[in-house]
């Protein structure tokens, strides 16, 4: 893929992840100089991974079933979990049945500590790009 650098009139999107808190508080839809960025784009689905300001990934995304599922904002990704338990559906990490697939990046969305909304694996491949998820 084209590696190219975004400035802030190019970018388009509706929720903003920053890996690990490396922009602060007022963070930008630009990246800067070593920094890593996720946008969220709920109206097409897509995640677009910055590294230091530039496009390295664009794939599609599962987001929620209802537009309030996947909240907006600029979060933080607080917590990495491999094979989390889907405790709903009481499903073991790392079982394929498992909701989840085998990787979590928890985000610290609406007052949560990355134990309820996250990027996260999945088990269905066909429902990827679609309004599918609880959030």
């Amino acid at each position: 893929m084209k590696k190219f650098l975004v400035n802030s009139l190019t970018v388009f999107a509706l929720a903003f992840v920053t890996l690990f808190g490396s922009l602060g508080a007022t963070a930008e839809a630009t990246a800067t100089k070593n920094d890593d960025l996720i946008i969220i784009n709920k109206h097409y689905n897509k995640l677009i991974y910055y590294h230091n300001g530039y496009v390295e990934m664009i794939e599609p995304v599962a987001t929620g079933k209802s537009w309030e599922k996947t909240p907006v904002g600029h979060f933080k990704i607080v917590n990495k979990i491999k094979n989390r338990p889907y405790y709903t559906g009481r499903i073991p990490g790392g079982d394929p049945r498992n909701p989840l697939g085998k990787r979590w990046l928890g985000l610290n969305a609406n007052g949560t500590n990355g134990d309820t909304y996250a990027i996260h694996g999945n088990a269905n491949e066909s429902s990827i790009g679609k309004y599918v998820s609880q959030g």
